[in-house]
């Protein structure tokens, strides 16, 4: 076969087993994305190894394949500023500011006591930390919807932590990018100039998205073209992101998330929603998932590598759960409200992953910690629903206390 109809044939697998998988997994009750990456891990190398079959001859197919992925990972993060919600963030106050702030930096500090207990580089230790520190609580979400409490103080404290946590680990993951990737290596002059390069980064993506976004994509709204405001807002999370890393020093996604979060003001959001999850959700980000699993080999750990999945699962649970919890309860929530919010807080997901991947492909951390950060991802997803539906289990059974 021709390098295309390799590549072709090899969609057509990739996305059409991603769908499956994820309904599957839906069924069972777990989200889709569970589903994707662990078909993701099956025809990879740690079962099947699609790619390395004699009929995918083409050197260059693999990295397609991850090129495509990189689109996927920036599709995910523009989504994930696009739904964000400022005002209600900052209306949740203090309990968000300081479960997300706490449940963010203990998870970064166990991530360096790790790596300096297997022997691993200080950076590495904090990159590590950095994947453990982010959080997805989609599910979380979810399973307080079923349970008619996601519109309460655990609720509203939840989604606003999530917002504060992903926030902290994507200016994280661009100041540590940029002092690793500086020719003039970490010092105080050196994170002056990384400084001083994201806030002029900032300064132009926020006020282009202030005085600019609005104004053009009304203008692309008027004109008679075919999905042009969709075409524009694909373009628009291009171009930041290419501005993040050429002028501010920073990682792409960083440029693609900032790029959601200016389009949330804009009046043709709904639409811009609609037409970027259409080309994420059908094509991109599953292939994202299927990535993430081609490029995890469970069959190359070793023992003393299973150790250190056990150690990072179990500290992932505790510090996320803790830290969180801890913020939460010093915000003024009830134990049992934090305990909530802790466990909410638990689960891992698309930003652990992104930070991975770009700690995999810039060289920030060993190769071999990817099959243990996806094993997190995936068992703190599978654990964390019936968690939370426990800590609810006697709500109705509690005296109800009128104040």
């Amino acid at each position: 076969m021709t390098p295309f109809l390799q590549l072709t044939i090899a969609l057509v697998i990739f996305i059409a087993a991603a769908k499956l998988s994820g309904y599957l997994s839906y069924r069972f009750g777990q989200p889709s994305v569970l589903g994707e990456l662990l078909v993701g891990v099956i025809l990879g190398p740690s079962m099947i190894n699609l790619l390395g079959l004699p009929i995918f001859d083409d050197t260059h197919l693999p990295e397609v394949i991850h090129q495509l992925a990189e689109i996927g990972v920036l599709l995910l993060m523009f989504i994930a500023g696009l739904e964000l919600h400022l005002d209600e963030m900052l209306a949740t106050g203090k309990v968000s500011a300081l479960s997300g702030s706490i449940g963010m930096l203990m998870p970064l500090g166990i991530g360096v006591l790790i790596g300096t207990l297997f022997e691993m580089s200080v950076e590495q230790g904090i990159f590590l930390g950095l994947t453990l520190a982010a959080t997805s609580v989609s599910i979380s979400a979810q399973t307080l919807l079923e349970l008619n409490v996601l519109r309460s103080k655990v609720g509203f404290g939840l989604l606003g932590a999530a917002v504060f946590d992903d926030i902290l680990v994507v200016l994280g993951l661009s100041l540590f990018s940029a002092a690793m990737l500086s020719s003039e290596g970490i010092s105080l002059a050196a994170i002056g100039g990384i400084l001083l390069r994201m806030a002029l980064f900032l300064l132009l993506a926020i006020n282009i998205g202030l005085f600019a976004l609005g104004r053009i994509s009304r203008w692309v709204d008027r004109l008679p073209i075919s999905q042009g405001v969709t075409s524009f807002a694909f373009i628009t999370l291009l171009f930041y992101g290419w501005m993040a890393e050429l002028i501010g020093g920073m990682a792409v996604i960083t440029g693609a998330f900032l790029a959601g979060l200016m389009m949330a003001r804009n009046p043709l959001k709904e639409r811009i929603e609609s037409g970027i999850t259409t080309i994420a959700y059908s094509v991109f980000v599953p292939l994202f998932f299927i990535n993430v699993g081609l490029s995890a080999n469970i069959r190359a750990m070793q023992a003393e590598d299973v150790w250190l999945f056990l150690v990072i699962l179990l500290t992932a649970i505790v510090g996320k759960a803790f830290g969180a919890g801890l913020g939460a309860y010093l915000g003024g929530l009830s134990p049992r409200e934090a305990l909530q919010i802790g466990i909410g807080m638990t689960s891992r997901g698309e930003v652990g992953l992104i930070v991975a991947s770009v700690g995999i492909a810039e060289g920030f951390i060993p190769a071999r910690l990817f099959p243990s950060i996806v094993g997190v991802v995936i068992l703190t997803t599978l654990i964390t629903p019936p968690l939370l539906r426990l800590s609810y289990a006697s709500r109705k059974a509690a005296p109800t206390k009128n104040t």
